[in-house]
């Protein structure tokens, strides 16, 4: 029997590649859509890599003929000249059409804690519109909705520690009593598998098993990467500008106004169950003398 084809979007970026081992693992073909043609292959030409063909969804639904299950982790972080989250928007939209035509029979999708069709926030806003989109398609459909992902290669936790190796002292945006639920990258790859071997309609909160306020979690990364910092509240104003410095020191976008909100608002929490089971202390912990070593660029990352 041939194996069946798994198709991931961005499997040479950071949680599709988590996803792609996965499968590999299980024995499926695995393809990727990537935008990222250019970047080295991590699987050694395992996984065939297609353009997205946003411009021709016909090309795109051919690409994706014969696949049984897609992997959604497409989308942006924040609007910038070179993308928005509106066209990050229209591109699910004309995936997720492209995949109906093209017969597959399961959509795992990346999606958000919190949205909503009426939130102030584009990106909750954005999400929001693909899970209805999705639901619309008649596709099997796993919606799964992280918070924040943890990993090897994860901006927020690493730049965190980065700026606690390099400043004296730390700022958190109002009282930093906002919370926030981790996941390990690995325990979200495995539910997403999971998923995609069912056929149930679900939605599922993706958190990990601990949960945070902001304050908290910085200085619990402080103390266990031993630099423990003095940590101030600052207003959301004064943060934002602290880190458009960042960002122009290092050439990235730090951190937006609108992620400084959502945060505020608690958008990053839910009471729910944990769907992951890795603490990001023990995590962090087995991982101290790396973590924060060099910052993780999110413009780089899609360069």
């Amino acid at each position: 029997m041939s194996p069946e084809i798994h198709a991931v979007t961005g499997a040479f970026g950071y949680t599709g590649r988590y996803i792609a081992r996965k499968l590999l693992a299980r024995n499926h073909q695995v393809i990727t859509l990537t935008n990222s043609l250019h970047k080295p292959d991590p699987f050694g030409g395992q996984v065939q890599a297609y353009p997205f063909h946003w411009e021709d969804p016909a090309q795109l639904a051919e690409t994706l003929r014969g696949v049984k299950v897609l992997y959604n982790t497409y989308w942006v972080r924040f609007n910038h000249k070179n993308f928005s989250h509106a066209q990050a928007v229209a591109n699910t939209k004309i995936l997720f059409d492209a995949a109906r035509s093209a017969g597959v029979e399961r959509i795992v999708h990346v999606s958000i804690t919190n949205p909503s069709p009426d939130s102030p926030y584009e990106y909750f806003r954005g999400k929001a519109q693909l899970e209805e989109a999705l639901r619309a398609t008649g596709v099997s459909y796993a919606i799964l909705r992280p918070t924040v992902i943890f990993g090897r290669e994860d901006i927020l936790i690493n730049n965190i520690a980065w700026v606690l190796r390099r400043l004296p002292v730390i700022g958190v945006f109002g009282d930093g009593d906002y919370r926030l639920q981790p996941i390990y990258v690995e325990d979200f790859a495995a539910l997403a598998v999971q998923q995609g071997e069912s056929r149930e309609n679900v939605i599922i909160n993706a958190i990990g098993p601990e949960t945070f306020t902001y304050r908290q979690l910085v200085q619990t990364i402080g103390e266990i990467i031993g630099c423990p910092r003095p940590i101030i509240s600052a207003p959301p104003w004064l943060g934002y500008a602290a880190g458009w410095l960042i960002g122009k020191w290092v050439g990235d976008v730090f951190i937006t106004r609108e992620e400084i909100a959502a945060l505020m608002d608690d958008l990053l929490y839910v009471d729910a169950p944990p769907a992951g089971e890795t603490r990001l202390t023990r995590w962090t912990q087995a991982h101290a003398d790396e973590l924060g070593r060099e910052y993780a660029s999110e413009l780089a990352r899609r360069g």
